[in-house]
C-alpha cells in the first residue's frame, strides 16, 4: 500500500519507454514519493523493462494506477501542475519547481489533493493536457537545450518536494546529545598542540603563540561529535607511532 504521508500524485502522460517509467519510479522513491499514476503507456502494462530499471522502487510500479486519459487521471485532484519548458501561449501561473512544491505543500496541508503531470519523452506535454492544469512548472534550464528527460524532471521535482519537507539544518547531524563537550575539544587542542610542538611545527618562535591561537580557533569552528574527537585523537597517535617506527 502507498504510505500514509500526504503528498502529490505524479502523473506520467503517455510515457513511451519502460526504462523511463522505471527510472521515474526510482526518482520518486528517492524522495519518499509513492503516488504514481500512468496514462496510456505506449508499450502496455505491466512492463518488464520498467521493473528492471526501477530496482528497489518496484513497489511503486506494482501500486501504480493506470488510466486511459488525462481527465480520468486527475479527476479527484483540486489543483494540478504541468511540467513543461514551453507554456505555448496558454495564460497560467508559471512557477519554478521549488516554488511549486512549496505551494503544493500548503495546499495538501489544507486538505487539498494535488497532482504533478509529466509529458511524453519525445514531444513533451500537449496543449490539451496543459490546458487542464492550474499552473505550470518550468525549470530554468539552458534555453538552447531546454529538453529534460522524463526521469530527470521527476527527480528534480521530487527533490524540491523533499527539500521543503526536510530542512537541511535539521537533517545535517542527528546526534543531539552526542556533540563533543568543551572539555573534549580542549583535550583535543592540547593533544595536537603538544605533538606539533614536539615536531617543531610552531616555527619561527615569535609566531608560535599566534599559530597556537589559530589552531584552537580552527577546532572551535568545527561542529565536532564525540566520535569525531576520538577519530582525530587516533589519527595523531597513529602518526606519532609511524614516525617513531621510522
Amino acid at each position: 500500500m502507498p504510505s500514509l504521508v500526504p503528498q502529490p500524485a505524479f502523473v506520467l502522460i503517455r510515457p513511451q519507454m519502460g526504462e523511463n517509467i522505471g527510472a521515474a519510479a526510482r526518482g520518486m522513491w528517492n524522495f519518499g514519493l509513492d503516488r504514481m499514476r500512468i496514462i496510456a503507456p505506449r508499450d502496455g502494462w505491466p512492463n518488464q523493462k520498467a521493473v528492471a530499471m526501477a530496482s528497489g522502487a518496484g513497489r511503486l510500479l506494482d501500486e501504480a494506477q493506470i488510466f486511459d486519459d488525462t481527465p480520468a487521471a486527475i479527476a479527484d485532484c483540486d489543483y494540478v501542475y504541468a511540467t513543461t519548458a514551453r507554456p505555448r501561449g496558454l495564460t497560467k501561473p508559471v512557477l519554478t519547481p521549488e516554488t511549486a512544491m512549496q505551494d503544493a505543500r500548503k495546499r495538501i496541508a489544507a486538505g487539498g489533493k494535488v497532482a504533478v503531470m509529466f509529458g511524453p519523452e519525445r514531444s513533451g506535454m500537449e496543449n490539451e493536457d496543459i490546458a487542464r492544469a492550474n499552473a505550470i512548472i518550468s525549470v530554468p534550464v539552458n534555453p538552447e537545450f531546454p529538453s529534460l528527460n522524463l526521469a530527470q524532471c521527476v527527480l528534480l521535482t521530487g527533490y524540491e518536494w523533499r527539500r521543503d519537507s526536510v530542512p537541511v539544518d535539521a537533517a545535517r547531524v542527528d546526534a543531539v546529545g552526542d556533540w563533543a563537550a568543551q572539555i573534549e575539544i580542549e583535550k583535543l587542542c592540547d593533544h595536537y598542540e603538544e605533538r606539533l610542538q614536539e615536531a617543531g611545527f610552531f616555527f619561527p618562535e615569535h609566531k608560535a603563540a599566534n599559530m597556537k591561537l589559530n589552531l584552537r580557533n580552527l577546532w572551535s569552528r568545527m561542529p565536532l561529535t564525540r566520535a569525531d574527537t576520538q577519530v582525530l585523537h587516533g589519527i595523531m597517535r597513529q602518526m606519532v607511532r609511524w614516525k617513531e617506527k621510522g
